[in-house]
């Protein structure tokens, strides 16, 4: 979509994901569980981080790139697992994995979502992240684990905020209901309605017996306390992801660079830092990287790219991710993203704008008053 294709800003591609959208299809990747109060606090954990630049430093062309998973990738961003993207592009996960090859990123390819794993695995040159929820019994994972390896996946993602399912009250509300997204190309022989007897019963014996069966690098997806990450760590977890799911399932939760300082604390530099949680923009990400992330993931706007444009809506929203770190790294006085320290940055700066959903985004704001209006 051409549009899309030569968009100079994330602002416009959400505003074509807007008029392209489903109603009830744009409230099951935008909304959160319940009052939306954890989604909110994402972005008030962020904006509410203000920079404290230097100048007169030489920096005539920052570097933003980075290594994770001893993979080389332009910036610290990759895509979260997003469950239901036939939602946002009828190739599911195709349209995502093809993306990040051209742009020279990487997906995590979440179990709920088309095509079957071995078809994402096999269009996949990069490297190859598999993320899975709990969906049957051992006999079920160990199937599954086994399809992973044989695919040829490189590491693997497990979901653990997600003992119960978040009430997602949009979602209720437009009765659009988890059986009717829930995706069965990597789901044979599940019962949906009794799946949770088996989920609700996790424990960190469970991940230790997925890494130990598929011998892979194990990433755990939901932590949010400096406890949990010390477990992690004290269980020979190979990648801690720090994610609150995008404020859809706990309400009232902290944001999630809020919990970030705590678990760097105990975490950074023994492994891998991923964050996912309200990031919308490059100064979100060099937020995170300078406070102890290692890697920034993309949720709901991965899916708002797809549905704007499908994968030149998602290669062009890295660019312009891109073009805004190295503006503001150049502003900020770094030349690497090594080079960002917590010194550059101040906290409990007054938040501006009312955090919501595109709060970021002034035009899209805008936008969206006069669509609620009817003046659009």
């Amino acid at each position: 979509m051409d549009d899309v294709k030569n968009a100079l800003t994330v602002q416009e591609i959400i505003v074509a994901a807007k008029k392209r959208m489903a109603p009830a299809a744009w409230d099951f990747l935008s909304g959160g569980g319940e009052s939306e109060t954890t989604l909110k606090r994402n972005r008030w954990s962020l904006d509410s981080i203000a920079f404290r630049p230097r100048v007169l430093i030489s920096v005539p062309d920052p570097d933003p790139s980075t290594t994770f998973l001893n993979h080389k990738i332009r910036i610290p961003v990759i895509c979260a697992p997003v469950g239901s993207l036939h939602l946002m592009d009828p190739n599911g996960n195709l349209p995502v994995v093809h993306a990040m090859d051209r742009f020279g990123s990487m997906a995590a390819i979440s179990i709920m979502s088309n095509p079957r794993l071995e078809d994402c695995a096999a269009e996949t040159k990069g490297c190859k992240i598999f993320q899975l929820y709990v969906r049957g019994d051992w006999d079920w994972v160990r199937k599954t684990l086994d399809r992973v390896t044989a695919a040829g996946f490189d590491s693997l993602v497990i979901t653990v905020d997600t003992a119960h399912y978040g009430r997602r009250e949009r979602d209720l509300y437009n009765r659009f209901l988890r059986r009717a997204t829930a995706q069965r190309a990597n789901l044979e022989g599940i019962d949906l309605d009794g799946e949770w007897k088996y989920r609700g019963t996790l424990t960190w014996d469970f991940v230790e017996a997925c890494k130990k069966h598929c011998g892979l690098p194990v990433m755990v997806k939901g932590i949010a306390t400096r406890e949990d990450a010390e477990i992690a760590l004290q269980r020979g977890i190979d990648v801690i992801w720090v994610s609150n799911h995008g404020g859809r399932q706990m309400d009232h939760g902290r944001g999630a660079m809020a919990c970030l300082p705590e678990i760097a604390a105990v975490a950074k530099g023994k492994v891998p830092i991923v964050i996912d949680g309200g990031f919308l923009r490059g100064t979100d990400v060099l937020k995170a990287i300078g406070l102890g992330a290692d890697v920034v993931a993309i949720g709901k706007l991965q899916g708002w790219a797809l549905a704007a444009g499908g994968e030149d809506g998602l290669v062009r929203c890295f660019e312009i991710l891109e073009t805004e770190m190295k503006i503001n790294m150049g502003l900020l006085g770094v030349n690497k993203l090594a080079e960002i320290t917590p010194a550059h940055f101040f906290h409990d700066a007054p938040v501006m704008n009312e955090p919501s959903l595109v709060s970021p985004y002034p035009v899209v704001t805008e936008a969206f008053r006069r669509w609620d209006s009817g003046s659009y």
